[in-house]
């Protein structure tokens, strides 16, 4: 379906940018609205770039005055509030709203695999997640009491070409090049799906104006799952150097480090597959284009040609040093 007229709210994030630039491929007319406006960069042609913070609901409705859409895109809704100002804010005025969930938010650890849209959503760990559920449960109420035309996306891990997939971040693959130990949770066996934003995009637009998809939650990855041994070594063999991997209990990580202990406890420490059937049933040409291996060659190669993004975080450096001595095999 072409010609739709899209707002997009955020699109300047790894995922969204992804988005605002497939939509304007498929041909629709696109606007986007965040604080930075046409100073978040250059825009693919056609994209119009609105200014606006997003929590103030006056300057929405000031930047969005005599627009109509038949699609709005929220990425930047964290809290059940921020969904009920879109209520109040789009009701009677789009077609379809959809919202940015997460994956995260599906029951954790999930008790069967692979993990469906019927999965229950429960994450007692990352109180992210929970945030995200209440607002998915704000909306199903609307649809339910109102027939807000609500469509929820549950993305998981996404990534960029500017994303290193670590907590950490670069701090990771800086040891690996010095020859330094890299903590790895658990025993590294795990299953994990990442999936390349780009292929994230593909699927994610073909679900405007769909009328099946009113009322319906979607995830949308990548069907190939690796463990986090073979995800540390294709960023490895792609950075030129051998790993040395010191595998940690993910509750042993939380005790030294809280704040990385609910990211990995809430998410990744638990294997992760999902059935995609859904989503390809309503868009049936999707298909993931991107392979981790080839993508952890574009991580590197964008950091390499980006050093000034090439950070190390000070205070993970210094946790992981501490672990790998804990836990390094005697």
């Amino acid at each position: 379906m072409s010609g739709l007229r899209v707002l997009i709210i955020g699109g300047t994030g790894i995922i969204s940018t992804a988005v605002v630039a497939e939509t304007a491929r498929r041909g629709h007319k696109v606007h986007t609205l965040s604080r930075s406006g046409e100073d978040a960069g250059p825009q693919p042609q056609g994209v119009r770039a609105l200014r606006a913070d997003v929590r103030d609901a006056s300057a929405v409705a000031e930047a969005i005055d005599g627009l109509s859409f038949d699609a709005v895109v929220q990425f930047v809704a964290f809290e059940p509030e921020h969904v009920r100002a879109d209520l109040e804010m789009f009701a009677g005025r789009t077609s379809q709203y959809i919202f940015i969930s997460s994956a995260s938010a599906y029951q954790t650890p999930p008790s069967r695999l692979p993990v469906t849209e019927s999965t229950p959503l429960r994450n007692p760990y990352w109180e992210y997640s929970r945030k995200k559920i209440a607002c998915e449960d704000v909306l199903a109420a609307a649809y339910r009491d109102t027939g807000f035309p609500v469509t929820i996306v549950r993305p998981s891990h996404t990534y960029n070409p500017s994303m290193i997939p670590f907590d950490g971040g670069w701090t990771v693959v800086e040891r690996m090049r010095q020859g330094r130990e890299v903590v790895v949770p658990g025993d590294g066996t795990s299953l994990w799906t990442i999936t390349h934003h780009t292929d994230f995009a593909r699927a994610f637009v073909g679900l405007y104006g769909r009328d099946e998809a009113i009322g319906e939650a979607f995830h949308i990855t990548s069907d190939e799952a690796l463990t986090w041994n073979a995800i540390y070594g294709h960023i490895a063999r792609a950075a030129g150097v051998d790993p040395k991997l010191v595998h940690v209990a993910s509750a042993s990580i939380a005790a030294a480090d809280p704040e990385w202990g609910a990211a990995l406890l809430g998410d990744k420490a638990n294997s992760m597959v999902f059935d995609n059937s859904k989503i390809k049933r309503l868009v049936p040409d999707f298909v993931c284009q991107v392979p981790f291996a080839r993508g952890a060659e574009e991580i590197i190669a964008w950091h390499d040609s980006h050093p000034e993004s090439c950070q190390v975080d000070q205070h993970m450096d210094a946790v992981m040093d501490s672990l790998a001595d804990a836990y390094r095999p005697r």
